[in-house]
This record gives structure tokens, sequence and C-alpha cells, in this order.
């Protein structure tokens, strides 16, 4: 993105969510630039447009962001956008954009809307109900251009501990698991990154496909080899058996495109795909 060259599409930028996707335009705009984006729809009225942007070959799933966390862990995605999403990020505390940064690692936040840049008292109340919100979750501002916004969020934890105590929205509680996810309802706080260093692998795409990120010694296993060890097993096992598939089948022959892995584990699989242009 020419606009803030720090977001470095295909490097510093792999994984993006693109949330109230339509038919997945802008997924489909960053193949090209080597980002795998996982759009996603309101469960209510767009389930045709989650079908067409899967014929188009972009990965794509119906999601309800209403009341619960969207499925992903803390610090999945490393830049998240929204285009006419019709969402009041600021609503209700401000509790849809704290999921969002729940989600993101240092990354980018890219908002597109009319409250950007038009100059009704409406849409310029709630850019100002936007601007101060990113403020108080410590976001900075990196460019507002035309009818696009892009925030950052911080790369630790330094903004968030010096806040005023009583500056809302609250720090999340220390025993709030942030990667818990199943039927747990969105939380008005904030998220803080782990002290320990563990956060999300930044590292630049593509040495983390095959790279141990330094979060996976935070996964909790019964096993005497060390967890790195581990990683290369997998990747390794899976390589071997996909390179098997490839072959025995004639995948390149199929063209395949969206595939689903109903076990992911550490990745192994689709990272053996990757090679053969295929995401899952």
């Amino acid at each position: 993105m020419q606009m803030v060259p720090g977001i470095a599409f295909g490097q510093n930028t792999r994984v993006a969510l693109d949330v109230g996707c339509g038919v997945a335009s802008f997924g489909a705009y960053l193949l090209n630039r080597n980002v795998t984006t996982l759009s996603i729809a309101p469960k209510d009225v767009h389930e045709n447009q989650i079908q067409f942007a899967l014929e188009r070959g972009v990965p794509a799933m119906v999601a309800v962001f209403a009341t619960h966390r969207l499925l992903y862990p803390s610090q999945a995605f490393d830049l998240i956008h929204c285009s006419r999403c019709n969402i009041n990020w600021a609503r209700d505390d401000g509790i849809l954009l704290l999921e969002v940064n729940r989600m993101l690692t240092g990354g980018h936040f890219v908002w597109a809307a009319q409250s950007v840049y038009e100059h009704e008292d409406n849409s310029q109340e709630q850019w100002k109900e936007m601007e101060n919100l990113s403020w108080r979750i410590c976001w900075e501002l990196i460019k507002r251009e035309g009818y696009i916004a892009i925030w950052r969020k911080p790369l630790n934890n330094n903004c968030y501990v010096n806040r005023h105590p009583q500056l809302q929205p609250p720090i999340c509680e220390e025993n709030d698991d942030s990667d818990n996810l199943w039927y747990v309802s969105l939380k008005a706080c904030i998220t803080l990154l782990p002290e320990d260093g563990y956060g999300a692998n930044v590292t630049i795409w593509p040495t983390r496909l095959h790279y141990p990120p330094d979060r996976l010694l935070t996964i909790k296993m019964d096993a005497y080899n060390s967890r790195k060890e581990i990683f290369r097993a997998e990747s390794k096992y899976w390589n071997d058996l996909v390179n098997g598939y490839v072959n025995a089948f004639n995948w390149k022959d199929l063209h395949l495109r969206n595939v689903m892995d109903m076990k992911a584990g550490y990745g192994g699989f689709a990272a053996a795909l990757h090679d053969y242009g295929i995401d899952c």
C-alpha cells in the first residue's frame, strides 16, 4: 500500500482479515501481492456473496460479528480491513473495535468509510468518536487520505500501562485468556500483548512459513521432544505426504485453489500446499 510503505504486502503483511467483505474484491486484489486474505461476511444477508467469493478462489466464510468473539486467536492477523461495512466501531464502548484489537498483531487497521471524508454532522460525529476511541486504545493514526484511514496497533504494552487508571476502556483482567474463543462473549476491554515476548510471529514472509514461531513455546503439550523439533517433524511429514498426493493423484492437473484442512495442527499441510499455489 503506497500510503503506508510499512505495511509491505507479501513481507510484513501476509495474513489479512476483511470484515464485511462483499464479494471479496479486496482479498482478490491482494492475491497478486502475496497476501492471504480471509474474507468474512455477516450471517444474515450475505451467504450468496461468500459463495461467489469462494468461486473466485478467495478464502471466505460467513461469520457473526456481534456478541461473541470471532474464532481466531489473539494476534492472528497482520492487517484487518473494513470498507463500507456499515459497522459503528465506537458503539457499545467500542466493543467491536476492541475485538479487532485482540485479533491484530502489531499491524494495521484500514477503515474506508464515508465518516472518514464527509463533512456532514453525522459523519463528522462518527469520525470524532472513532478518533477518540482509537487514541484511548493506543492506536496511532498513520494516514488519513480521501476516504481511507489507517491506524497501527502498538508493538508493546508501554502505552497501555501508562494510561490513566480511570481511562476507558479498561485493561482486561489478568485471568482473561485472549485465546479462549468458543462461546466467549465480547468484552469491552483492552487485550494486552504477551509480556514474555511470545507474541505473534512477526518474521518477514516467506521465512515465517517454515520457521518455528516464538509463540510455539506457549502451547501446552505432553511431549518429551522440544516443540521446535515437533514442528519441524510435522512440516517434513506433510511435505512428503503432499508431494505424494500431487504425484500420485495428479493434483496439479486439478487446478485446486481453495482447500479446507479439517485438522490444522501447526499448519504443515497448508504450508506444504503453498509451493503448489494452493491456499488452505
